[in-house]
């Protein structure tokens, strides 16, 4: 019928390739434009494209177009509130606009602040026979139930995305068949894969969507079995990822790992696993407290310590070590409490340069310490109280502090000890720098450097290597400070070279400050700006507050450069 005939055939929302191959013409000059929930992709020469969500203007321009743009001029802020909550999803937006085209005299932002309460989104999003929620139930009828259960349970993962491997252990099957369930619900259009890793997300509307299934199907006692099963393994899976980072490794680097078999082989492996799930472990920890599991919460902690200095940015430490102190308080344990009371004092330092909780939180390390007569989690606690006192001016009684912490940790004789008098005598030095004191700064330094490289007994030497760098950079800085320009340079380039190898992003760009600033004094202009916006760019994003030191240099160098 069609071969001598010109036509348009569209076959809409198509269910598989079977249903359209009887219907698609042969030789002839017919186009078929088929649309479907399925990617078909068992269709031969067909060209394929993606209906990808709205950009929030799109978004706003149909209901522009639904309701009228005085209307949306009017609340202007309130309809891209209203795009977002939509999760830029056309049908959604479509039903928004409905909604509001029929109710002439609502404001946008009552819609809005209805959307705003997830629990009511998908009954707020309908209008006649539109729903967004059997928009959804349509495709998942369609799904074979191992993908339905995958769907239910995977909304129960943390953060923006996970793995098969998560949504394996919450859905309780198989991996493998977890990552066959995720290629077809990717296909149905009921997740959404990422480009680069095998890992997956959920659209803000059908995460709501697959939890009211879980609800439906499953009910409170799967969902809390699927928890505690995910966190468990997770739990474990952490503290043995994050132990390779230990000041004093174990020598079976797979010890309580859930999977020695798949555990992450070394530390390149572990770092990338434990920041790929770290919101994952995150909520494991939370759980675990919830449900009473103090000591793991303790254990997981108390690992990560060493872990945390590789990513001082990340905010998520402060909760972790709160979630460290309640769960020592609630098992009475004086000496866990005195420990992670020092961690949580430190990532309030350094993770969200908050001196005032950090010194409070500190004092009180010291007071745990000093009752239970722990001089290594004293000297840590003077330590971080002096940082604190330093950040807010307090230069004097900063100093008088680390004195009194170097006093503590030296007749300390573990490899934890002499570790922590390095680092105490690194921040002794620079604060006497800071103060005026450069020559026994460098003095200092210079001892702490001799330490290093021949003190530390039964030393790693990755870690060691970090400490090095640390300490040239500030061996690097108090040449700068003495006015001794050339000799300040390579210390300070030895220093990046480090963390940058080590990928400590945070160390890295106040190294590389610091190199820019020598630069500049150097007069070798055209290397300093280089240094100097890449240092600006990498503080920016760390949201560290040298940045404004950086900015300062930058335009210290127009004047000079002008």
């Amino acid at each position: 019928m069609l071969r001598d005939g010109r036509l348009l055939l569209v076959l809409d929302n198509a269910a598989g390739e079977d249903q359209v191959r009887p219907l698609l013409p042969g030789a002839g000059r017919c186009l078929t434009i088929i649309t479907s929930r399925h990617a078909l992709a068992g269709l031969e020469s067909a060209h394929r494209s993606d209906l990808a969500l709205f950009r929030r203007e799109e978004a706003v321009e149909l209901l522009s177009r639904i309701v009228g743009p005085e209307r949306i001029r009017q609340e202007a802020q309130a309809a891209r509130d209203l795009a977002d909550l939509c999760g830029l999803l056309p049908l959604a937006v479509r039903i928004a606009g409905q909604r509001l085209a029929g109710r002439p005299h609502e404001r946008i932002g009552k819609l809005a602040a209805q959307l705003a309460q997830e629990g009511r989104r998908l009954d707020t999003l309908q209008v006649g026979d539109l729903q967004v929620r059997a928009a959804f139930a349509l495709s998942y009828r369609q799904l074979t139930p191992a993908a339905r259960t995958v769907l239910r349970r995977a909304s129960l993962a943390a953060g923006g995305d996970f793995s098969p491997e998560s949504a394996a252990l919450l859905a309780d099957l198989p991996v493998d068949e977890v990552a066959r369930c995720a290629g077809e619900l990717t296909d149905a259009g009921l997740l959404q894969s990422d480009a680069s890793a095998e890992r997956y997300r959920f659209h803000d509307l059908l995460k709501i969507f697959a939890a009211e299934q879980l609800t439906t199907e499953d009910g409170t006692e799967v969902s809390r079995a699927s928890l505690d099963r995910t966190a468990q393994w997770m739990l474990r899976r952490a503290t043995a990822a994050a132990l390779r980072f230990d000041a004093d490794p174990h020598e079976d680097s797979t010890h309580g790992d859930p999977d020695p078999v798949g555990a992450p082989a070394d530390r390149d492996q572990a770092r990338a696993w434990l920041e790929t799930e770290r919101a994952q472990w995150l909520a494991a920890v939370r759980h675990a407290q919830a449900r009473g599991h103090h000591r793991q919460v303790i254990d997981t902690a108390r690992a990560m310590h060493w872990f945390s200095d590789l990513n001082q940015h990340w905010e998520l430490w402060v909760e972790l070590f709160r979630q460290g102190v309640e769960a020592a308080r609630a098992l009475g344990s004086r000496q866990d409490e005195a420990v992670q009371l020092n961690f949580l004092a430190w990532s309030y330092n350094n993770c969200v340069h908050d001196p005032g909780a950090a010194l409070v939180t500190a004092d009180a390390a010291l007071e745990v310490a000093r009752e239970i007569g722990d001089r290594l989690q004293m000297g840590w606690a003077l330590g971080y109280g002096a940082s604190a006192l330093q950040r807010t001016g307090r230069t004097g009684e900063s100093i008088a502090r680390l004195r009194d912490a170097a006093v503590c940790f030296a007749d300390q004789t573990s490899v934890q000890g002499r570790l922590a008098e390095l680092t105490v005598l690194n921040t002794l030095g620079s604060y006497l720098r800071q103060s005026g004191s450069v020559e026994e700064a460098l003095a200092i330094h210079l001892r702490s450097e001799a330490i290093c490289q021949a003190e530390v007994p039964g030393r790693p030497t990755e870690l060691i290597t970090v400490y090095l760098a640390a300490i040239r950079q500030q061996i690097g800085n108090d040449l700068a400070a003495l006015g001794r320009w050339p000799e300040a340079e390579r210390p300070l380039q030895q220093a990046l070279d480090i963390f940058e190898t080590t990928s400590m992003a945070a160390w890295a760009e106040t190294a590389r400050l610091d190199l820019g600033i020598v630069l500049r004094h150097l007069a070798r202009y055209d290397e300093a700006r280089r240094t100097l916006l890449a240092a600006h760019e990498g503080l920016r994003k760390l949201n560290s507050p040298r940045q404004a030191e950086a900015t300062a240099e930058l335009r210290e160098l127009e004047v000079r450069t002008s």
